[in-house]
């Protein structure tokens, strides 16, 4: 009789996404490998009596050791990846701290060429057709990003694209590539993100309360799923026989897909309610339009 199996998820820290995916592939029959950078934040999963890896996705040692005890664990293989972990970093466009949008590109794309490239060898020597899901985001489709989440939305995009090239590179060598378009859910990734302020001189700062609210995730309209049940869905979309090569799940996700379809604009007045910029607007208008920004 054949074994279960097996799926290694990144970014399984307690309250993340990639913790309540790692409990709802084991509850769907998966072995599976949480993994996190400290192996003290991944009491969920070692509570559920799911196998536990160490691994910081910024650093190819940690990656190649990670490797080699799931090698290890499986006798060489490995049948799924989850490329989950990743972080946020939202400001305007204009305030956007280079290094710190660096260390964003690092985590949200590159760590997806290091960890898949890195765990390719055992993806290969699946018999049961392996599958690699990537966790992008209804904020890197074109015309669907908040404002103020500039950087965080043009990295997801970028995921997004590696994604779609992967699908088509790796196809003929019998692996499934998974673009995993996340809409809103409830976990800890704004308390996680990098904390962003408006600085003083800001051309902003006129409504201040209302982008600062948007840049920490907190925008009117915006319905979220909880974790678990996006987890659920999601096990279920990736544990079909022939998995979809795009899977859309959580708040709006579905909607953010819509969005790249209308002419450009369309949706203009819907981000500016969401975002706070129709608060801008106004009162620049009452404190007399951009001469009061010219006079600065």
């Amino acid at each position: 009789m054949a074994g279960k199996r097996t799926i290694l998820v990144t970014g399984c820290s307690d309250g993340s996404l990639g913790s309540a995916l790692a409990l709802a592939l084991h509850q769907a029959g998966w072995r599976v490998f949480a993994s996190a950078r400290n192996l003290s934040k991944l009491t969920a999963a070692k509570a559920a009596g799911i196998e536990c890896v160490k691994m910081d996705v910024g650093s190819d040692e940690s990656i190649s050791a990670a490797v080699d005890q799931v090698k290890q664990l499986t006798g060489g293989s490995l049948d799924g990846l989850v490329n989950n972990a990743g972080g946020g970093y939202m400001t305007p466009i204009i305030h956007v701290d280079i290094a710190q949008a660096h260390e964003l590109f690092e985590l949200n794309v590159f760590s997806i060429i290091r960890v898949t490239r890195t765990f390719l060898p055992l993806l290969l020597k699946s018999d049961r057709g392996a599958i690699i899901a990537n966790n992008t985001s209804g904020s890197g489709l074109l015309g669907a990003g908040t404002p103020f989440h500039g950087a965080y939305n043009a990295s997801k995009a970028a995921a997004s694209s590696i994604t779609e090239n992967l699908r088509i590179e790796l196809a003929p060598f019998g692996i499934r590539v998974i673009n995993l378009v996340t809409g809103a859910v409830k976990s800890t990734f704004h308390a996680n993100a990098t904390h962003c302020e408006l600085p003083s001189n800001s051309i902003y700062n006129m409504a201040k309360n209302a982008i600062e609210q948007t840049m920490a995730g907190n925008m009117p309209g915006m319905k979220h799923v909880d974790a678990t049940t996006w987890a659920k869905q999601v096990a279920a979309d990736i544990s079909q026989r022939n998995p979809p090569h795009g899977v859309y799940r959580g708040g709006m996700a579905g909607s953010g897909r819509l969005v790249t379809l209308l002419p450009t604009g369309t949706m203009d007045g819907t981000f500016k309610k969401m975002s706070g910029i129709d608060v801008l607007e106004r009162r620049l208008k009452e404190q007399g339009g951009l001469n009061k920004i010219r006079e600065q």
